[in-house]
């Protein structure tokens, strides 16, 4: 049996694979990436943009970080072995210079092609650019080997030592950071005349300068290093040495050190960075509704923005001084917002349990779709001319008052940003509760099986109808201040996109979690919004993020114990199938003539 399976084995080789097919699928894919972001128009969008003035704009940090990628791409599966530095390091050469070849294919066809009429980005400015202004073929051969050195580089900075990766990558995040948002940190910076000096010295006015750059990248990168080097276990050790009441006041120091921050950087910050922080509140609140329903009932919800809708259309409603208002046409006088938000929450959970019957029996995809049509019905219920006399149709709602606390009027973005944020925090301590509670359980045990849970005595329908209600409650209180924020609401501000958001927000910053709710509201609210001058290119940045993500880390970013650890047994059990599978392809059947021969 083993002779024939030998003899077999050596009539029928295994081909080897190339070493180098790998980097040149690498550096394909970069290179693609490269070649598009020239031909949509991204590259000469933020090429205008200057990290640094004069040395390097963000255009070139793009170029930049596709050569590194590409190389560090090559070297992150690659064991940094004595013998395999070499054949490691042509192949990232390769793979970048493949990147490199591919801008400089699209160059060399630039100057023989006049594609502008297909591809309108394609100027004679972004040839220039492309070529360092040195012409087509010096440029393109530049173009080749900066790329193969970039790609020497990344592989190198990804095989190098923790202490020195780390330090550099942070060095160059903060000047990145430092140089993109230079307009809002400078109006931060106006404050006191010390500030105004530092301002100063880091920036121009045209942005940061490289006296700035450098100063941001040695501190950033020096603090880094010291933290990585020794630092950072110095600090676990003596956390480890205190006692467990020593370490519980240090966890309270951190959170009132972190509350204290959130508090005071709107007011040093300005109106417009407390406008985005409201925003990314508003998306806390509904991530935190939305979260009940399908983090921790599983009950996928694609209509939640009814939900804000009728919170935001009972406050316009019940306060507002105009002609569709309850107080216009009705014996109902006008309230204030404080009387006026506690039965937009009510009114919104009413609209959430009589939303949830219809659904009950519909799970998975399914349940999907039918909540997306509930939400459509609301919306086009609230724009249609039967509900015009009572909701003002397409007109909208206008002359909603802000809210006053005695004579203050909250009537700023800072002022309503805490308005927001102690709403958020009050609605997170109830969320946490309804967590660890035996309605939670319920709602996890529903999320894992139906079934199961209903043969335990949990009552579906009761369980899910709580779901759905007080999904909405969070939902409502969002839409309440949504309202009185722009003073007026109308039926375009309810779109479909909405729900799409809160869904995707809770799924970046983790499933079930409520650190994760915030850490991804940050990210796919605030981070958009600081980003707004790019334009309809940051949806793209958007997007992209959102599949890389998902490629990454698809847990979440700051995901829940247990969806953590389901998600880890499934990879765990994914990873033996393959294994068996590759084991299975690795042993030869043998033919008919040789089960003859064995029998």
């Amino acid at each position: 049996m083993s002779v024939l399976s030998h003899t077999a084995s050596a009539h029928h080789p295994v081909a080897e694979p190339s070493p180098f097919r790998r980097p040149v699928k690498i550096g394909l894919i970069f290179g693609a990436i490269a070649v598009y972001i020239a031909v949509v128009g991204i590259l000469p969008l933020i090429d205008a943009r200057w990290i640094v003035v004069d040395v390097v704009s963000l255009g070139d940090a793009a170029l930049i970080a596709i050569g590194l990628g590409a190389g560090a791409a090559v070297a992150r599966r690659r064991a940094p072995t004595s013998s395999g530095l070499a054949p490691l390091a042509a192949q990232a050469l390769l793979a970048g210079a493949i990147a490199g070849g591919m801008l400089a294919f699209l160059v060399i066809a630039m100057s023989l092609l006049d594609l502008r009429p297909i591809f309108i980005a394609l100027s004679p400015m972004l040839l220039e650019t492309l070529t360092f202004g040195l012409g087509v073929p010096l440029g393109s051969v530049i173009l080749i080997v900066s790329g193969a050195v970039l790609g020497v580089l990344g592989a190198a900075l990804s095989l190098g030592p923790v202490t020195i990766r780390r330090p550099i990558l942070i060095g160059l995040s903060f000047v990145l950071v430092f140089g993109v948002f230079q307009e809002l940190i400078q109006i931060m910076m106006q404050f006191g005349e010390l500030i105004g000096d530092l301002r100063e010295t880091l920036y121009t006015w045209e942005g940061l300068s490289l006296t700035g750059a450098a100063i941001i990248f040695v501190l950033s990168a020096g603090g880094a290093y010291l933290w990585t080097k020794s630092l950072r276990t110095q600090f676990h050790d003596r956390m480890a040495g205190l006692s467990p009441a020593q370490q519980a006041h240090v966890r309270t120091a951190k959170i009132i050190i972190g509350v204290l921050l959130v508090v005071l950087f709107p007011i040093l910050a300005g109106p417009y960075i407390g406008q985005v922080m409201m925003l990314v509140g508003l998306y806390v609140l509904m991530g935190m509704g939305l979260n009940l329903e399908v983090g921790l009932a599983g009950l996928l919800d694609l209509g939640f923005v009814a939900f804000f809708a009728v919170g935001a259309y009972t406050t316009a409603l019940l306060t507002a001084d105009s002609p569709h208002a309850l107080a216009a046409w009705t014996a109902i006088p006008s309230v204030s917002y404080w009387v006026a938000m506690p039965i937009a929450v009510f009114c919104s959970v009413i609209v959430g349990i009589l939303f949830g019957i219809p659904v009950l029996g519909v799970r998975g995809d399914y349940l999907a779709v039918a909540t997306m049509g509930l939400g459509e019905i609301v919306r086009v219920i609230v724009q249609s001319d039967m509900a015009a006399p009572l909701l003002a149709g397409a007109q909208g709602i206008l002359q909603i008052p802000k809210p006053k606390i005695g004579s203050l009027e909250l009537s700023d973005p800072v002022s309503l940003f805490y308005l927001t944020l102690v709403s958020s925090a009050i609605a997170a301590y109830f969320a946490w509760r309804l967590e660890n509670s035996r309605l939670g359980r319920a709602w996890m045990a529903v999320r894992d099986d139906e079934d199961v849970a209903q043969a335990l005595g949990i009552n579906l329908v009761k369980v899910k109808l709580l779901a759905y209600g007080l999904g909405a409650a969070f939902a409502g209180l969002a839409g309440s201040i949504f309202a009185v924020m722009l003073t007026s609401i109308y039926p375009s501000s309810f779109q479909l996109l909405i729900s799409i958001n809160v869904l995707a927000l809770i799924i970046v910053g983790g499933m079930g979690s409520l650190p994760g709710v915030v850490v991804g509201a940050i990210a796919l609210v605030g981070l958009p919004e600081l980003l707004r001058e790019f334009g309809e290119y940051r949806y793209l940045f958007y997007g992209a993020a959102l599949i890389i993500m998902m490629r990454i880390k698809p847990e979440g970013l700051w995901p829940s114990v247990t969806r953590q650890r389901e998600l880890r047994a499934a990879a765990g059990e994914l990873e033996e199938e393959e294994e068996a599978q590759e084991l299975g392809a690795g042993v030869e059947t043998p033919s008919f003539a040789t089960q003859g021969l064995e029998k």
